[in-house]
């Protein structure tokens, strides 16, 4: 993965969620408390909430540690204002055609989703005994159990509830609302109905909740302690299209409690002397003074990622550009030979760099049946390319975001490319294995009706081949910077996400001017610059 991403997933954990429900009313979502809830102040919710309580939304993964850090850091918020606080909590996912609930962590976040949602419907103590499965969000979809009993939920309700029908149908619809929000990021938050980019610690929560009450305010207002200013620099190029200053304040205003934010570009002489003075390093980047120092949170957050520099704390912000390489005289330098803005431009070719069961990776595949056969249709020519995202452990092997699943299914996928690739025949299997990306049985997708030979895909999977294959495959993701699937590259120079048909298409054609660029496929048109990056897992 590029260096970045455990910074960018502290923003976001790329994507499927969570659900719950805070409050009393739930008519208008199907969930109801327990009509004898206690009336206790604290962390069981209350029967019955003040008037003028403020809403708060949240969307989130039972097993994203991003989303859990969300729910851990509303505790505070929940236990001081008590029935002044109108607390909800959804989950994001997808249910396919077929009926099935999926989730980007897998069958066990289903469960765990599930099981949340059934205490939120059958027991006022539901927050407690989401916060004991905190604990452990790993085994979210089996330690409900033991967390109803230290709680004092009632187990057996909740398990007819989390075994039965039921639980199925109330995650589905969570989905739903989830999906009609478009919260696609673990957490997403809305407080008072207006999204809620600050920060995720509980004195942030408290003075955001706060400030939306339009009358008086609970006492417990009265006595939020100040968080400390920090002074942070982004520093950026405006030659580089990824380096939209906005969207790197958004993140660290996430997770600095007071930044001062001050924004320089390459091209300012004050902004080449910073870069000078901390170079080599890729851009964007958040430069830090000693200030940090005294948020011992985001300090504590950012440790593993910040290099210091002198007087300067320097953090990387997951970013490819180098601004040495951004024009024609920088390209002959040695360092800039293998950058993607010194290649050449290849007319014609679009890649896609993916995780195989990544669910917004998958999305993008699907939206290429759609792109491929408008171009086939017009006749059009494109050189179609799939590169996997992954990473070499020394100790561990190949790894990837979501297991050794998804490492093996890489391997079939890049054995089916490589032994299919007269007319993107592989795509057909591809394009089944997405229907159930995670089903075992994958030779159902290697048969005479996709035209895909098993043996093929076995030998090559089994062998020496296909690791070689995948090796090389991560390396290409690695060496482009790329850790964020599905992400795309058009002519072997620039890069743009998408998951639907016509984004993709669209992009692509912005730098190609093919038949079949005319037509509107289905789907979202292109995002406009600064606006929030779409769907996806990494960073």
């Amino acid at each position: 993965m590029n260096k970045g991403s455990a910074i960018v997933g502290f923003i976001l954990c790329f994507l499927a969620g969570m659900a719950g429900m805070w409050g009393i009313d739930r008519s208008a979502s199907g969930i109801s408390h327990d009509v004898h809830a206690s009336k206790e102040a604290g962390l069981e919710r209350p029967t019955k909430l003040n008037p003028g309580a403020v809403k708060v939304e949240l969307y989130a993964m039972s097993q994203c540690p991003y989303g859990v850090q969300a729910e851990n850091g509303f505790k505070d918020a929940v236990e001081k204002l008590g029935a002044d606080v109108d607390f909800k909590v959804e989950f994001i996912g997808q249910t396919a055609p077929s009926g099935e609930l999926t989730s980007m962590h897998g069958p066990k976040e289903v469960k765990g989703d599930i099981s949340q949602l059934c205490a939120q419907k059958h027991t006022a103590k539901w927050f407690q005994l989401m916060l004991c499965q905190n604990k452990n969000s790993k085994e979210v979809d089996s330690n409900w159990e033991a967390c109803a009993n230290e709680v004092g939920a009632p187990a057996d309700k909740l398990r007819s509830c989390v075994d039965g029908e039921e639980g199925k149908s109330l995650l589905k619809a969570s989905f739903e609302r989830a999906e009609q929000k478009q919260a696609r990021g673990s957490p997403t938050i809305y407080i008072d109905g207006n999204s809620y980019q600050g920060g995720r610690r509980p004195a942030d929560f408290m003075k955001a909740i706060c400030a939306a009450y339009k009358g008086a305010k609970p006492a417990a207002c009265n006595d939020i302690p100040e968080s400390p200013k920090v002074n942070v620099t982004i520093l950026t190029d405006k030659r580089c299209e990824e380096c939209d200053p906005r969207r790197l304040q958004g993140n660290i205003s996430r997770s600095v409690a007071m930044p001062v934010l001050k924004t320089l570009d390459y091209s300012d002489p004050e902004g080449r002397r910073l870069y000078d003075s901390i170079k080599p390093a890729k851009l964007p980047l958040a430069v830090f003074d000693a200030t940090l120092d005294a948020d011992k949170e985001a300090s504590a957050a950012f440790a593993r990622n910040i290099k210091v520099m002198g007087a300067n704390k320097v953090l990387e912000m997951g970013g490819t550009w180098n601004p040495s390489c951004g024009d024609a005289e920088g390209c002959k330098l040695d360092e800039c030979k293998n950058e993607i803005a010194c290649k050449p431009e290849v007319p014609g070719k679009l890649e896609v760099f993916v995780m195989s069961q990544c669910p917004f990776g998958v999305k993008g595949l699907n939206a290429m049946e759609e792109v491929l056969a408008n171009f086939k249709k017009n006749k059009a020519k494109i050189d179609f390319q799939i590169h996997f995202i992954g990473d070499i452990d020394p100790a561990k092997g190949m790894t990837s975001m979501h297991g050794q699943g998804e490492v093996d299914e890489d391997i079939r996928e890049i054995c089916a490319v490589q032994h299919n690739l007269e007319g993107n025949k592989y795509m057909n299997y591809i394009l089944c294995r997405n229907k159930n990306i995670r089903d075992t049985a994958w030779e159902s997708c290697a048969t005479k009706d996709t035209g895909i030979d098993a043996a093929a895909i076995k030998k090559c999977f089994e062998g020496e081949e296909g690791k070689g294959l995948l090796t090389k495959s991560f390396e290409v993701a690695k060496s482009a910077g790329i850790g964020a699937s599905p992400t795309w590259l058009a002519n072997g120079k620039f890069k743009f996400s998408g998951i639907d048909p016509e984004t993709v298409k669209g992009e692509f054609c912005k730098h190609n001017n093919l038949p079949g660029c005319e037509v509107k496929l289905s789907g979202q048109a292109p995002q406009q610059a600064g606006a929030p990056a779409p769907a996806g897992c990494g960073g």
